[in-house]
């Protein structure tokens, strides 16, 4: 495997968040500023975030729009930050949240955190719930914490928990190559 930096080699999606561990304000302003400063098409920004901590009435009413099978772990994680793109006829707004959440993610594992993001969501629930503005789309939650006891888990989950991690191989993903040394 070729060397990455271990900010991307050792990043990992945890379903077990400590329930009492806590994500400090500055750590949650440190994780919105790396995702402010993602690349965007055209400098666009499109992307919004709605922050919820543990135990606030914000992370409350992210968490009963999530799925079922995902607020049995998530309600253990000390933030849920709403993810959305502002709708401006913007075609590339989805692709441009993605780098800033991947933006929030890296600079996560960099404070020692962990993050995993949610697709499973209720996105009217979440529009009328926190209340979003018609042209915010609401895409993905970012859970965000501690990394907890795995076998505090489901025995489900549980063994997701503690298997390998797998990625496919890179001559997979690769389309076509014209130099074989890639």
């Amino acid at each position: 495997m070729t060397d990455i930096t271990p900010l991307l080699a050792f990043r990992w999606s945890p379903r077990s968040f400590d329930p009492i561990a806590e994500v400090t304000p500055a750590e949650v302003m440190t994780l919105l500023e790396a995702a402010r400063w993602a690349p965007s098409i055209g400098n666009r920004q499109p992307w919004r975030f709605t922050v919820g901590h543990r135990e606030d009435e914000t992370f409350k009413r992210i968490l009963v729009n999530l799925s079922a099978s995902e607020q049995r772990w998530a309600a253990r994680a000390s933030v849920l930050v709403l993810t959305a793109y502002h709708a401006s006829g913007n075609p590339f707004a989805t692709y441009d949240l993605g780098q800033a959440v991947a933006h929030l993610t890296v600079q996560a594992t960099a404070l020692g955190l962990h993050v995993r993001q949610v697709t499973e969501l209720d996105h009217p629930g979440l529009i009328a719930d926190l209340d979003l503005p018609t042209d915010v789309r609401p895409y993905v939650v970012s859970v965000v914490g501690q990394l907890g006891d795995p076998f505090s888990l489901p025995a489900d989950l549980l063994r997701q928990e503690t298997s390998l991690r797998h990625r496919r191989p890179l001559a997979d993903l690769l389309l076509s190559c014209t130099d074989s040394a890639v």
